[in-house]
């Protein structure tokens, strides 16, 4: 990863007109070149006002939020020449079909980007590609929303739930193109409650709670940090039988009991006791994201 910074910001406030509390209390982050950077919570945690501070869709706020230096709403229409936008809720011209939705929009743009066909068969629409929206499912819609975000090659990629009501294999194409984006130098700001989705993906996440960055590091320091430091073991006993004993990680190659177990059993599984990302942001915020 490119330490560069596209995207910084530094004590960052917004309240809604019209509400007493903030939505956004404060936040410091930056996220480099070439980075995945997940934006973790639950709903009403403030993940998406910061999402559309950055697009440049709000105004008014505290602080400062810069992309590639400037404010958003600074570099005018140029800025969304150079970002992409993929919103958790599809939003299409439902009487055109999916070729043509993206046709349409790539004609927004001064330079010319990936085919809309080949967008359309990277995301696994090639066969509905000539079909109108009005009678794709909330699943299709949803990639050909991720399709649109790509129109235009972008160098920053704002993406909102991206595999949400996708089925594994759906999910699984959308995560791969994310993952090629970071290969390509691109960088990708993922808001997300999947916190799965976010530890695959993910060189780094922030925990946001209430308004709030209350941690932020990559998914495996965040694991290891409130991890156990015991290994479980599966293996079977005299009898056949499917028997589980657990060691301490610590001085494990002189344990005397593990040494046994190896030596004098079949052992079917070997793990540490690694924290799950959800673990750990329960863990740290003391709330669930449900």
């Amino acid at each position: 990863m490119n330490t560069e910074s596209v995207i910084d910001v530094r004590d960052l406030t917004y309240t809604y007109p019209k509400t007493a509390e903030p939505a956004v209390r404060g936040m410091d982050f930056a996220v480099g070149r070439g980075e995945i950077f997940g934006f973790l919570g639950p709903s009403g945690a403030g993940k998406s006002t910061t999402q559309k501070l950055l697009i440049g869709l709000l105004r008014g706020h505290g602080g400062q939020a810069l992309v590639w230096g400037r404010d958003p709403l600074d570099w005018g229409p140029r800025y969304y020449q150079r970002i992409g936008v993929s919103f958790e809720l599809p939003n299409h011209y439902l009487k055109l079909t999916g070729a043509e939705n993206l046709q349409f929009f790539a004609s927004l743009y001064d330079s010319a980007g990936p085919d809309p066909r080949s967008l359309l068969d990277d995301v696994g629409l090639t066969d509905a590609a000539d079909t109108r929206v009005a009678k794709y499912s909330k699943g299709m819609q949803m990639r050909l929303t991720f399709a649109r975000s790509l129109v235009n090659d972008p160098e920053l990629l704002f993406l909102d739930e991206p595999t949400s009501g996708l089925d594994p294999v759906n999910a699984r194409r959308i995560k791969d193109i994310i993952l090629d984006l970071k290969a390509r130098g691109r960088t990708v700001f993922l808001t997300t409650h999947d916190m799965a989705t976010a530890d695959e993906l993910c060189d780094r996440v922030a925990f946001v709670v209430d308004g709030r960055i209350v941690a932020l590091d990559a998914p495996a320091e965040l694991k290891i940090a409130r991890s156990r430091r015991l290994v479980r073991v599966e293996y079977r006993s005299a009898q056949g039988t499917l028997q589980t004993t657990e060691f301490p990680m610590d001085g494990l190659a002189d344990d005397p009991e593990f040494r046994t177990v190896l030596r004098d059993h079949h052992v079917e599984t070997i793990h540490s006791r690694e924290a799950s990302l959800d673990e750990v942001f329960v863990d740290v915020t003391g709330r669930s994201l449900a």
